[in-house]
């Protein structure tokens, strides 16, 4: 049904399968995949996914896939190949690797739910390691009550001030094209982390550009501290106010090294994840997609702004650099920061933030807590989520699901 449309209409998840297609054409006989899924929704990438097995299993075709994104490939998989520093670490079935990664393996938080949930409470010896959600979930049910059901509830979400405000805005890139924003209103509080989540070519990239003063809405209200944000003239309302991290960082590398591009930002550089140091000399185009990122994204906490605007701030990120950035958004809570996010990523959606919005059909149509939206939600939601649902109540992470069953534990040894 998009047979004849222009290639550049369609969306991330449309130009994926797009790819796909033209390379199929070729009929080759081994297909290389470098992070197909990093920039498509949940619903888009399981799709990627399952066209990849069916090519595999239906057409005999070879495919290799580098990939941060585990929970469905994983399962799928014939081997898996870990590599560290240009060295082969590990050459194993999915199931015996995840079985004997060590404990302090920065992997084993890239692997799927039910292989985290298992390692924490069974050890890598004790039974045979479930890799799918179905699987995680038979285990669960095997070997854990469900006497208690739910955790304390959080008490962090308590909202600091209005920072900015959309009221009914409106938005379209021509006036021939139909609306992108349509009737949009969010409140973003100080202090608040704010993740938005949704398809591919939803517009929430648009819907950043808003709200950055990047874009301009033809109708309806956007404030800032109060003031609409069209009042700030000559740069005001980015000097200590908002900045944005783009979904392409590369428009924000204009230097031949990463030294250059990293000068003055000394104080932001030591909050990432781990150190750049050795990349000083090369060109910022020579290093990976996740390096970008992390260059770009102390270029921009360099600026120090009251609001932080990040676009699939993840992408790219391996497990344990994607924890950093959590880390950091907490970090920068605490110093009064607020950050609104947008991405795929529900694991980091539900990690770094206090409030979780759908946008769908030009608007947020939902907003609440990550443990009320998750649990709500069927496609977009967490894997400890799915693992859980009917058993326990308001799980989002896996370490809500390890503690839940710790307790059951507990109670049953009490019993």
């Amino acid at each position: 049904n998009w047979f004849e449309r222009e290639v550049d209409t369609l969306s991330g998840g449309q130009k994926q399968l797009l790819n796909l297609a033209s390379v199929m054409v070729m009929q080759p006989r081994v297909l290389l995949l470098d992070e197909p899924t990093a920039q498509l929704d949940p619903i888009a990438a399981s799709n990627f996914i399952r066209t990849l097995q069916k090519l595999n299993r239906e057409l005999s075709l070879t495919v290799i896939v580098i990939e941060h994104r585990l929970e469905e490939l994983l399962p799928m998989c014939d081997r898996v190949l870990v590599m560290e520093n240009g060295e082969l670490l590990a050459d194993a079935p999915p199931r015996e690797l995840a079985a004997r990664l060590a404990d302090d393996s920065p992997l084993l938080g890239a692997m799927p739910g039910a292989v985290r949930l298992f390692r924490a409470l069974q050890g890598r010896e004790t039974g045979e390691c479930p890799l799918t959600e179905r699987e995680g979930r038979a285990y669960l049910t095997a070997n854990y009550g469900c006497d208690v059901r739910a955790l304390p509830k959080d008490s962090r979400n308590e909202r600091g001030e209005e920072l900015m405000r959309l009221d009914e805005v409106y938005f379209r890139y021509e006036r021939a094209l139909p609306d992108v924003l349509r009737a949009t209103s969010l409140t973003v509080y100080q202090g608040e982390s704010l993740c938005i989540l949704g398809g591919n070519g939803a517009g929430k990239t648009t819907l950043l550009g808003v709200m950055a003063g990047i874009r301009q809405a033809y109708s309806g209200r956007i404030l800032w501290q109060g003031k609409p944000i069209k009042s700030y003239r000559h740069g005001e309302l980015y000097r200590g106010g908002v900045a944005m991290l783009p979904q392409d960082v590369q428009t924000l590398l204009m230097h031949d090294t990463v030294r250059k591009e990293l000068e003055g930002c000394r104080e932001a550089e030591e909050m990432l994840p781990y150190s750049l140091e050795p990349l000083y000399d090369r060109h910022p185009y020579d290093i990976s997609g996740g390096e970008q990122q992390l260059v770009a994204l102390a270029k921009v906490l360099a600026c120090k702004p009251r609001l932080l605007l990040l676009d699939e701030p993840t992408k790219g990120l391996d497990a344990s650099a994607k924890a950093g950035v959590v880390r950091i958004i907490r970090a920068l809570q605490a110093q009064g920061l607020t950050v609104v996010t947008v991405t795929h990523d529900i694991e980091f959606a539900a990690l770094s933030s206090d409030r979780c919005a759908m946008f769908f059909g030009g608007e947020i149509t939902s907003i609440a807590p990550p443990r009320d939206f998750f649990s709500e939600n069927t496609f977009y939601t967490t894997s400890a989520a799915r693992i859980a649902r009917g058993y326990y109540d308001g799980v989002v992470t896996v370490d809500d699901l390890i503690a839940l069953c710790r307790e059951n534990a507990r109670g049953g040894e009490q019993a």
